[in-house]
Parts: C-alpha cells; sequence; structure tokens
C-alpha cells in the first residue's frame, strides 16, 4: 500500500471525499465501486489507505496465475474468481469466507468489467455483488470514481505481447505530465435490511439499488462531463447498450 501510495502521487492528484462510518469498520463490509480504467485498482487503494482501509478485491483468477503479481495477490489474501469458468461458483463462497473474518473490507467491481457504456456512466451490473453481501449480511458502503481513466489506456483485453505493454506503459508516462485529477467518494452504506439472500428477486433488487448509489455519488464527481467525458480514449471499445442509471434515464 505504500508502494502503491507512492505511485499514485505520481500519477495525478488524488481527492477523496466521503467516510466509512465507524460503526461498519472490524464487521463484514462490502466496498462497491464503479470500474471505469485500467488503474483504477491502484487509485482506489490510495483512497481507502486515506481512509485507514486495507481491502481485498474480488480479482479474476488469471492475475493470480501470474508469477510474481499472482503471488502477491494470494499473499495479502486478496480473492480469485475464475470468470467463465466451472467453479465460478465457487468465488461466492471464498468471497463470504473472506468477509466473514470480518478484518478487512471486500472491494468488488458489481460492473464485472471495465464500463464500455458510451458515455462511461456504470452499466447496468451483475448480481454477485449483491448476492455476496446478502449471504454474507455484509453492509455495503458505494465507492464512486472519476479520472482513473485518464492515467491509462483501455488498451486491449489481453496483454499478449511487448506492444501492447507498451501501449498501457506509454499512455501511463503521458498521464505522468498531464497529472488527472483522481476523484474517490465514498458514499452513504446502502440499506439493504429488508432483502434476503433466500428470496427470489431480491439479489436483483440489491444490484440495483448498490448501481443507484455508485451512480448517485459520480454524478457530481463528473459534473462538467454529463454527457461524453472530456478525454477520449480511441483505444476504449463501446457498445450500444445506454446505462440504466445515469441522470434522466428511464431504467
Amino acid at each position: 500500500m505504500r508502494v502503491d501510495q507512492a505511485v499514485i502521487a505520481l500519477t495525478g492528484r488524488l481527492e477523496v471525499t466521503g467516510d466509512v462510518p465507524d460503526e461498519l469498520r472490524g464487521r463484514p463490509l462490502v466496498l462497491a465501486a464503479n470500474h471505469i480504467g485500467n488503474i483504477d485498482a491502484l487509485v482506489l487503494i490510495a483512497a481507502c489507505r486515506k481512509l485507514r482501509l486495507a481491502p481485498r478485491f474480488l480479482a479474476t483468477g488469471g492475475l493470480f496465475d501470474t508469477p510474481v503479481l499472482g503471488h502477491v495477490l494470494r499473499a495479502c489474501g486478496h480473492v480469485r474468481v475464475d470468470r467463465g469458468k466451472s467453479n465460478a461458483g465457487e468465488a461466492l463462497g471464498r468471497a463470504v469466507d473472506a468477509l466473514a473474518g470480518a478484518r478487512h473490507p471486500v472491494l468488488m467491481y458489481p460492473e464485472g468489467r471495465i464500463t464500455l457504456e458510451p458515455e462511461m456512466w456504470p452499466e447496468r451490473g451483475k448480481t454477485g455483488v449483491a448476492r455476496i453481501a446478502l449471504a454474507a449480511r455484509a453492509a455495503v458502503v458505494p465507492i464512486s470514481q472519476w479520472g482513473a481513466h485518464e492515467a491509462m489506456c483501455y488498451g486491449m483485453v489481453r496483454v499478449e505481447s511487448a506492444r501492447d505493454l507498451w501501449i498501457l506503459l506509454s499512455s501511463w508516462l503521458r498521464a505522468l505530465l498531464r497529472r488527472p485529477v483522481l476523484k474517490v467518494h465514498f458514499g452513504a452504506p446502502v440499506d439493504l435490511s429488508d432483502l434476503s439472500a433466500d428470496r427470489v428477486g431480491d439479489a436483483a433488487r440489491a444490484r440495483d439499488r448498490i448501481m443507484r448509489a455508485i451512480t448517485a455519488g459520480l454524478t457530481p464527481l463528473r459534473a462538467g462531463e454529463p454527457d461524453a467525458p472530456r478525454h477520449q480514449d480511441p483505444t476504449r471499445p463501446a457498445t450500444d447498450k445506454r446505462s440504466p442509471w445515469r441522470p434522466n434515464s428511464p431504467g
């Protein structure tokens, strides 16, 4: 976390608002954040450090298989999830177990990937984070962030060559000159007290509340960019599906 703090201080200007209530510390806690770029995790770790939190991430299994990073992730207690594989369901149990220890919050991205929404509002999201929170009876604090997408380009889904790595690295080096503002806001806990892990439809209802809370916190962070972001990334693809959560959306 100290190394991460130095990297983020070099990358841009971190601005953190909001907090996590004292009564939620030391008990099962999910931090649910929107996902906007490749450097999100580093920004969020630095933001959490400012609030005296040491989160564990729910991270894709491929990262755990890399020689050096994988060892670090396992040693730090991060939670593996193998997307698209037969054992993907095991990740829910591992996340619930990680929350049961209650020493550290678990940070998750409800969208499951970097948003490809045309204007970078949160995508609809999946129910995985909601199901984990309900099963663990964990509190959920929404995290909204903006600016991390300016610190490194989207690049490609998988880095398979030195050229791919250079595309990402060179975009980060250019960001060192611009020093983008990296905004992170910790919102009020999402009320899920009337929902149950065993009731049909409650996971979707919890997902909707979490995504609305994230979007509500994001709206003021990007107040000057309600439509297309000022920073345009030519490497970032986009779907034609509009976010159901964006302001004035009928969803």
